[in-house]
Protein backbone atom coordinates (compact mmCIF):
# COMPACT_ATOMS: atom_id res chain seq x y z
CA UNK A 1 0.00 0.00 0.00
CA UNK A 2 3.00 2.86 1.16
CA UNK A 3 4.60 1.58 -2.19
CA UNK A 4 1.30 2.21 -4.32
CA UNK A 5 1.05 5.30 -2.69
CA UNK A 6 4.49 6.32 -3.04
CA UNK A 7 4.22 5.94 -6.66
CA UNK A 8 1.26 8.04 -7.41
CA UNK A 9 2.71 10.76 -5.79
CA UNK A 10 6.17 10.32 -7.47
CA UNK A 11 4.36 10.18 -10.85
CA UNK A 12 3.10 13.46 -9.67
CA UNK A 13 5.86 14.79 -8.96
CA UNK A 14 7.37 14.25 -12.39
CA UNK A 15 4.23 15.92 -14.30
CA UNK A 16 4.52 19.30 -11.70
CA UNK A 17 8.45 18.84 -13.14
CA UNK A 18 7.43 18.74 -16.50
CA UNK A 19 4.97 21.56 -16.17
CA UNK A 20 7.39 23.55 -14.50
CA UNK A 21 6.00 24.14 -11.21
CA UNK A 22 9.21 22.81 -8.91
CA UNK A 23 7.59 23.81 -5.28
CA UNK A 24 4.74 21.56 -5.99
CA UNK A 25 7.07 19.24 -7.20
CA UNK A 26 9.05 19.08 -4.91
CA UNK A 27 6.25 18.24 -2.29
CA UNK A 28 5.20 15.60 -3.93
CA UNK A 29 8.35 13.63 -4.49
CA UNK A 30 9.19 14.81 -0.45
CA UNK A 31 5.95 13.19 0.17
CA UNK A 32 6.47 9.82 -1.68
CA UNK A 33 10.00 9.70 -0.16
CA UNK A 34 8.32 9.86 3.65
CA UNK A 35 5.31 7.56 2.34
CA UNK A 36 7.94 4.59 1.40
CA UNK A 37 11.65 5.62 2.76
CA UNK A 38 12.21 2.24 0.69
CA UNK A 39 11.01 3.87 -3.05
CA UNK A 40 13.67 4.11 -5.33
CA UNK A 41 12.30 6.36 -7.83
CA UNK A 42 10.77 8.82 -5.24
CA UNK A 43 14.25 9.71 -4.30
CA UNK A 44 15.32 10.28 -7.71
CA UNK A 45 12.56 12.29 -8.67
CA UNK A 46 13.72 14.21 -5.40
CA UNK A 47 17.13 13.98 -6.61
CA UNK A 48 15.87 15.92 -10.09
CA UNK A 49 13.33 18.27 -8.64
CA UNK A 50 16.53 19.75 -6.43
CA UNK A 51 18.84 19.65 -9.90
CA UNK A 52 15.77 22.23 -11.14
CA UNK A 53 15.82 24.32 -8.23
CA UNK A 54 19.48 24.03 -8.39
CA UNK A 55 19.97 22.82 -4.72
CA UNK A 56 22.68 20.24 -5.62
CA UNK A 57 23.24 19.09 -2.41
CA UNK A 58 20.33 18.27 -1.56
CA UNK A 59 20.09 16.49 -5.21
CA UNK A 60 23.07 14.61 -4.52
CA UNK A 61 21.65 13.03 -1.25
CA UNK A 62 18.45 12.26 -2.98
CA UNK A 63 20.05 10.32 -5.56
CA UNK A 64 22.97 9.00 -3.97
CA UNK A 65 20.25 7.24 -1.63
CA UNK A 66 18.00 6.32 -4.58
CA UNK A 67 21.50 4.11 -6.16
CA UNK A 68 22.01 2.74 -2.67
CA UNK A 69 18.54 1.73 -2.88
CA UNK A 70 18.49 0.21 -6.62
CA UNK A 71 21.67 0.16 -8.08
CA UNK A 72 21.02 -1.98 -10.70
CA UNK A 73 17.82 0.53 -11.82
CA UNK A 74 18.99 2.34 -15.50
CA UNK A 75 16.81 5.30 -15.12
CA UNK A 76 18.47 6.20 -11.59
CA UNK A 77 21.67 5.42 -13.16
CA UNK A 78 21.00 7.69 -16.35
CA UNK A 79 19.49 10.95 -13.97
CA UNK A 80 22.51 10.29 -11.54
CA UNK A 81 24.95 10.48 -14.54
CA UNK A 82 23.14 13.57 -15.39
CA UNK A 83 23.81 15.22 -12.20
CA UNK A 84 27.67 13.87 -11.89
CA UNK A 85 28.27 14.96 -15.16
CA UNK A 86 26.53 18.77 -14.47
CA UNK A 87 28.82 18.83 -11.31
CA UNK A 88 32.30 18.15 -12.78
CA UNK A 89 32.21 14.31 -12.45
CA UNK A 90 32.31 13.52 -15.77
CA UNK A 91 34.40 10.58 -15.63
CA UNK A 92 31.79 9.14 -12.71
CA UNK A 93 28.93 10.04 -14.91
CA UNK A 94 30.20 7.86 -17.66
CA UNK A 95 30.36 4.81 -15.75
CA UNK A 96 26.60 5.18 -14.71
CA UNK A 97 25.66 6.35 -18.45
CA UNK A 98 27.37 2.92 -19.52
CA UNK A 99 25.36 0.36 -17.02
CA UNK A 100 22.36 2.16 -18.06
CA UNK A 101 22.59 2.00 -21.71
CA UNK A 102 23.63 -1.39 -21.30
CA UNK A 103 20.56 -2.62 -19.30
CA UNK A 104 18.30 -5.13 -21.53
CA UNK A 105 15.52 -4.20 -19.41
CA UNK A 106 15.72 -0.24 -20.25
CA UNK A 107 13.39 0.46 -23.28
CA UNK A 108 15.10 4.07 -23.79
CA UNK A 109 19.19 3.77 -24.12
CA UNK A 110 19.29 6.42 -26.63
CA UNK A 111 18.74 8.66 -23.24
CA UNK A 112 21.69 7.69 -21.69
CA UNK A 113 24.11 7.82 -24.77
CA UNK A 114 22.92 11.28 -25.93
CA UNK A 115 23.55 12.26 -22.31
CA UNK A 116 27.19 10.65 -22.52
CA UNK A 117 27.84 12.60 -25.78
CA UNK A 118 26.59 15.88 -24.27
CA UNK A 119 29.07 15.25 -21.12
CA UNK A 120 31.80 14.48 -23.34
CA UNK A 121 31.16 17.30 -25.03
CA UNK A 122 31.55 19.32 -21.65
CA UNK A 123 35.15 17.77 -21.76
CA UNK A 124 35.77 18.83 -25.28
CA UNK A 125 36.18 14.84 -26.51
CA UNK A 126 34.31 15.11 -29.72
CA UNK A 127 35.52 11.90 -30.88
CA UNK A 128 33.83 10.07 -27.76
CA UNK A 129 30.27 12.46 -28.27
CA UNK A 130 30.10 11.52 -31.67
CA UNK A 131 30.38 8.23 -30.99
CA UNK A 132 27.66 8.31 -28.60
CA UNK A 133 25.80 10.56 -30.74
CA UNK A 134 25.85 7.68 -33.11
CA UNK A 135 25.00 5.14 -30.78
CA UNK A 136 21.77 7.32 -29.67
CA UNK A 137 20.63 7.83 -33.34
CA UNK A 138 21.04 4.35 -33.91
CA UNK A 139 18.76 3.11 -31.59
CA UNK A 140 16.39 5.37 -32.03
CA UNK A 141 16.69 7.13 -35.07
CA UNK A 142 13.76 9.41 -34.08
CA UNK A 143 16.11 11.40 -31.68
CA UNK A 144 16.35 14.90 -32.96
CA UNK A 145 18.80 16.07 -30.25
CA UNK A 146 21.22 13.58 -31.28
CA UNK A 147 21.43 13.89 -34.91
CA UNK A 148 21.65 17.36 -34.69
CA UNK A 149 24.87 16.83 -32.70
CA UNK A 150 26.01 14.45 -35.21
CA UNK A 151 25.58 17.38 -38.03
CA UNK A 152 27.37 20.27 -36.02
CA UNK A 153 30.34 17.05 -35.06
CA UNK A 154 30.93 16.39 -38.84
CA UNK A 155 30.75 20.12 -39.52
CA UNK A 156 33.30 20.75 -37.87
CA UNK A 157 35.38 18.50 -39.06
CA UNK A 158 34.72 19.47 -42.55
CA UNK A 159 32.28 16.90 -43.69
CA UNK A 160 29.55 19.55 -44.89
CA UNK A 161 27.33 17.39 -47.39
CA UNK A 162 26.98 14.67 -44.16
CA UNK A 163 26.47 17.94 -41.76
CA UNK A 164 23.62 19.12 -44.02
CA UNK A 165 22.38 15.50 -44.64
CA UNK A 166 22.01 15.14 -41.18
CA UNK A 167 20.29 18.46 -40.43
CA UNK A 168 17.89 17.95 -43.03
CA UNK A 169 17.12 14.66 -41.23
CA UNK A 170 16.98 17.11 -37.95
CA UNK A 171 14.24 19.39 -39.56
CA UNK A 172 12.12 16.25 -40.69
CA UNK A 173 11.92 15.24 -37.21
CA UNK A 174 11.27 18.96 -34.99
CA UNK A 175 10.33 22.59 -35.95
CA UNK A 176 13.40 24.49 -36.63
CA UNK A 177 15.57 26.38 -33.95
CA UNK A 178 17.95 29.28 -33.70
CA UNK A 179 20.90 26.45 -33.11
CA UNK A 180 19.89 24.38 -36.20
CA UNK A 181 19.06 27.59 -38.45
CA UNK A 182 21.92 28.80 -38.18
CA UNK A 183 24.09 25.70 -38.58
CA UNK A 184 22.18 25.36 -41.67
CA UNK A 185 23.22 28.79 -42.82
CA UNK A 186 26.57 27.64 -42.09
CA UNK A 187 26.79 24.15 -43.86
CA UNK A 188 25.25 26.33 -46.68
CA UNK A 189 28.08 28.38 -47.32
CA UNK A 190 30.34 26.14 -46.93
CA UNK A 191 28.63 24.27 -49.43
CA UNK A 192 27.99 27.22 -51.76
CA UNK A 193 24.38 27.55 -51.79
CA UNK A 194 23.92 31.13 -51.25
CA UNK A 195 19.67 30.44 -52.33
CA UNK A 196 19.30 27.47 -49.07
CA UNK A 197 21.84 29.90 -47.47
CA UNK A 198 19.27 33.06 -47.27
CA UNK A 199 16.30 30.69 -46.86
CA UNK A 200 18.24 29.28 -43.52
CA UNK A 201 19.17 33.24 -42.83
CA UNK A 202 15.80 34.42 -43.68
CA UNK A 203 14.12 32.41 -41.13
CA UNK A 204 16.61 32.99 -38.13
CA UNK A 205 16.05 36.94 -38.88
CA UNK A 206 12.37 36.07 -39.39
CA UNK A 207 11.56 33.81 -36.34
CA UNK A 208 14.47 33.93 -33.58
CA UNK A 209 15.72 38.27 -33.58
CA UNK A 210 18.02 38.50 -30.83
CA UNK A 211 19.05 35.34 -30.17
CA UNK A 212 22.90 34.76 -30.31
CA UNK A 213 22.76 33.09 -33.12
CA UNK A 214 20.91 35.92 -34.89
CA UNK A 215 23.32 38.34 -33.49
CA UNK A 216 26.57 36.35 -35.15
CA UNK A 217 24.29 36.24 -38.38
CA UNK A 218 24.02 39.77 -38.58
CA UNK A 219 27.75 40.68 -37.39
CA UNK A 220 28.75 38.06 -40.30
CA UNK A 221 30.27 35.98 -37.44
CA UNK A 222 30.30 32.88 -38.96
CA UNK A 223 32.67 30.81 -37.24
Amino acid sequence: MAEKSAKTHTELAGLYLQAGNLAIAREEALLATLIDPGYAPGFDLLGLVHMALNDMAAARTAFERAVQLAPGDPQIANDYGWFLCQNGREQEAFKFFEAAARNPLYKTPTKPYTNAGLCYLRIKDDKAAEENFRRAATVDGSNAQAIYHLSNLVYKQGDFASARKYLGEVHRLMDPNAESLWLGVRIERKLGDRQAEAGYASQLRRRFSGTPQHQALMQGNYE
